[in-house]
């Protein structure tokens, strides 16, 4: 393996509020498929206290963001590599040309714990983890991951066998033997026990706490379901204005840059019966599954308080895209009973229009590179170390900037070369100077490319497509893409369209030997 330090690392390279202080220990906390306006702290009616408690105390962002596709967002924020470049943006494969945070971490003397979700084909044991347990795979039934077992019914799980890493063993199916058991709580349980190891009281901790939740299928525990019971029955249009109401109180949205788009979705008035039932119910387990999300993120954070290291952690929050309207179990849903929702026979998904509320007020869905598909609530906490907190921060980041931030911040140095391939240079920022309030500094536009959908992002201007159809947005003034300014400013939009094919099409190749250091500098950027 060899080795390029980051430059500028000294405590004298770093803002003043950071320089202080023994090594931090890091948490970054993912969730799945969460829409944009889901969290209490970003306006939603979700109880998140555990959350929003980290962002009274830290930063909210209001333009971070993912690349639309769990698996794609995923090996974006481990390797700091846009998914083009280590080959994970078509489907789950062996991350290439790439270093791991994992990997990066341990050069810093950090231990590396990885609980939850991958979405790869790879146990992270082996890319640089000191303990690896959860789902390598992209969605599994919550309450049982395996096959049947006796007095149960069968787990429907979209008929595929999925993968579960525990430690250096995989196993394909995992049946737990907990009939307890259920993926959010199994995840938490682990990592809580990594946090008591002995080694920890001498070497600082990275944790990397991959929830599946609130992913369909829509799983949680009836007391969980029974706490939104009737909560949901204003229906799609009223929950989404009580939504944006409040976001624009928190000075997360400008009304004037990001007016609530016109409804589109269905009637409310027009449901009823079991129809009605089942809606309202959809909504009550998903908000129920980020609650429970939300109560396990609280058990960690008690622990790491117990211990006396909560003040000297850094905690990132994020989703790996936005709300899903996703609907794969047509078939399945047509003939659920109302009364097996939620349970391991089940496999609902919200659908379209609970996933435009949950977008509030962005436009779209996962999959999709507008905003609904790739801004993700961000929320940076880390006690004495934020100029403003509970504050607000407007520029934009993205995923491939988490990497380049946390060499920065501890020390550690990013490879040119591992495991005998050429690991390609950092393509993001630092994030460091948004804790200080102070904007970043990005040299290049920020892209996105997922299925038949793409995108960059230039400063306040956005050129974005679905399907081969482009739309150009300013930002300056729409951040919901409601005017498209593509025949207005063609000149503009056919360069921003080049930049995006430049970009892709040098993502796609394949570095060459000794290039690494001419293609980029190593080093995180202030």
């Amino acid at each position: 393996m060899i080795l390029l330090p980051a430059a500028g690392l000294a405590c004298g390279g770093l803002p003043a509020s950071l320089a202080a202080g023994e090594t931090p220990n890091i948490l970054f906390i993912l969730v799945d498929d969460m829409g944009y306006g889901d969290l209490g702290c970003y306006g939603s009616e979700i109880e998140t206290p555990n959350i929003d408690s980290l962002a009274r105390g830290g930063l909210r962002f209001t333009q971070m963001y993912n690349t639309a596709k769990c698996m794609s967002s995923r090996a974006c924020l481990l390797t700091g590599l846009y998914a083009q470049q280590c080959d994970m943006d078509v489907a789950p494969v062996v991350m290439k040309h790439a270093a791991t945070l994992g990997e990066v971490l341990r050069t810093a003397g950090y231990r590396t714990l990885a609980s939850g979700k991958h979405h790869g084909t790879e146990n992270l044991i082996n890319r640089g983890f000191d303990h690896y347990y959860g789902l390598r795979d992209g969605m599994s039934n919550f309450w049982n991951p395996g096959v049947q077992r006796d007095g149960e019914p069968v787990p429907v799980s979209k008929g595929t066998i999925r993968h579960w890493c525990d430690d250096t063993t995989t196993y394909a199916p995992y049946t737990p033997e907990d009939r307890g058991f259920y993926t959010t709580d199994a995840f938490t349980n682990r990592a809580l026990q990594w946090l008591d190891e002995p080694v920890l009281n001498d070497k600082p901790f990275f944790l990397y706490l991959a929830y599946t939740a609130p992913h369909y299928p829509l799983h949680a525990w009836p007391e969980d379901i029974a706490k939104y019971h009737g909560r949901y029955d204003a229906g799609y249009e009223a929950i989404r204005e009580a939504r944006y109401s409040r976001m624009v109180q928190m000075g997360l949205v400008d009304p004037q840059k990001s007016p609530l788009l016109p409804w589109a979705g269905r009637d409310w008035k027009t449901l009823a019966g079991l129809e009605l039932a089942k809606e309202k119910r959809r909504m009550e387990i998903y908000a129920a599954m980020l609650d429970r999300a939300d109560q396990n993120i609280g058990r960690v954070l008690d622990k790491l308080r117990a211990q006396g290291k909560l003040e000297n952690t850094l905690i990132m929050f994020a989703s790996d895209n936005g709300a899903s309207s996703e609907s794969p179990s047509d078939a399945w849903t047509r003939s659920t009973r109302l009364e097996d929702f939620g349970t391991i026979a089940s496999f609902e998904t919200v659908g379209p229009d609970w996933a435009t509320v949950q977008n509030t007020p962005l436009r779209y869905w996962k999959n999709y590179t507008h905003e609904g598909g790739i801004r993700t609530p961000f929320i940076v906490s880390w006690p004495g170390r934020i100029s403003s907190p509970g504050g607000v921060y407007h520029e934009a980041g993205h995923f491939i900037d988490i990497m380049p931030t946390l060499v920065r911040l501890t020390g550690a140095v990013y490879p040119t070369e591992l495991n005998g391939q050429i690991v390609i240079p950092m393509p993001g920022t630092s994030l460091l100077p948004a804790l200080e309030n102070k904007s970043l500094i990005r040299e290049k536009p920020i892209f996105w490319q997922w299925d038949v959908g793409g995108g960059v992002r230039d400063g306040n201007w956005k050129a974005v497509f679905w399907d081969k159809q482009w739309e150009l947005i300013d930002f300056s003034q729409d951040h919901n893409e409601f005017n498209d300014l593509g025949s207005q400013y063609p000149d503009h939009l056919s360069r921003m369209k080049r930049q995006y094919e430049d970009w892709y099409r040098e993502s796609k190749r394949p570095p060459l030997r000794g290039s690494a250091e001419a293609r980029s500098d190593q080093s995180a950027k202030p």
